[in-house]
């Protein structure tokens, strides 16, 4: 509750010591009688390896993208099937919780710094939560009321359309344990843009250009990098694909779970 980085602050810093206690808690009680942990990115394993507890006992489970829709489309467009192809109306995509944790009003920042140099400039923002009125107001104080759409929550294939109109994802996170929104859009081979947290580097090892955390014009600099350069668009869109068949793919991330838990058919 005391970090620096924290939505902790003013009238919530009783909430958030509280909180912060009740964790201690169910640390003490899950390293005390767990016989395996599961945790969701790398760098929390250590926290759970001790004296009756191996590495090999905590398990990173960092979740998975359904890869069947953007595959099947994907594949018809390599094979020259140009009607399936949309013209693309957003520059960016967001998915996420409008949190303070996912960088919501932060965006709205690096939005207006990447609109300076591209006027028409348009983000798409896809999901509902505590900020989204904050970010609203935000949005009209910028003047950025024709360059940001909220599209509200959304699932299956009104989301895939939003991807499949879209030519970069957005993952501002100013603090998170990993996150697999962005992904989402990755399997559709898109790029993405994220500051250089310490989850980051193992969730997203490609195809997710890092910048120092919390630059904000470093941020907007790389988003309108991966619009105007070609070469370094296709360089990171395709090492995005790649990781979300790679790694982030359902079946993989089960067979993975199933191989650390020492399980058998039998």
């Amino acid at each position: 509750p005391w970090a620096k980085v924290t939505p902790y602050t003013g009238r919530q810093r009783l909430r958030g010591l509280v909180y912060w206690l009740m964790q201690r808690f169910s640390y003490y009680l899950v390293n005390r009688y767990a016989d395996k942990v599961f945790v969701t990115s790398e760098p929390d394993v250590h926290y759970f390896v001790n004296a009756k507890r191996s590495r090999d006992q905590v398990i990173v489970v960092q979740g998975g993208v359904d890869v069947t829709e953007s595959e099947e489309y994907l594949g018809q467009l390599a094979v020259g099937n140009r009607q399936l192809a949309v013209e693309k109306k957003y520059d960016a995509c967001f998915i996420g919780r409008f949190h303070y944790q996912k960088g919501v009003l932060l965006l709205i920042d690096i939005w207006k710094k990447v609109c300076e140099k591209k006027a028409d400039a348009k983000l798409a923002m896809i999901g509902n939560g505590p900020l989204e009125e904050e970010a609203r107001v935000k949005i009209k104080a910028l003047g950025l009321e024709r360059n940001i759409e909220f599209l509200g929550f959304m699932d299956g294939e009104k989301k895939f359309e939003v991807f499949k109109q879209s030519k970069v994802m957005v993952h501002p996170a100013t603090y998170d344990s990993g996150g697999m929104a962005a992904a989402e859009g990755m399997a559709w081979r898109l790029p993405g843009v994220s500051f250089d947290l310490e989850a980051l580097k193992t969730y997203y090892p490609q195809g997710m250009v890092k910048v120092p955390c919390y630059d904000q014009q470093c941020f907007a600099d790389t988003i309108l990098r991966l619009l105007d350069d070609p070469a370094f668009y296709e360089e990171h869109a395709r090492l995005a694909h790649e990781l979300v068949l790679n790694v982030w793919d359902w079946n993989k991330r089960a067979e993975n779970v199933w191989k650390a838990l020492n399980l058998s058919e039998g």
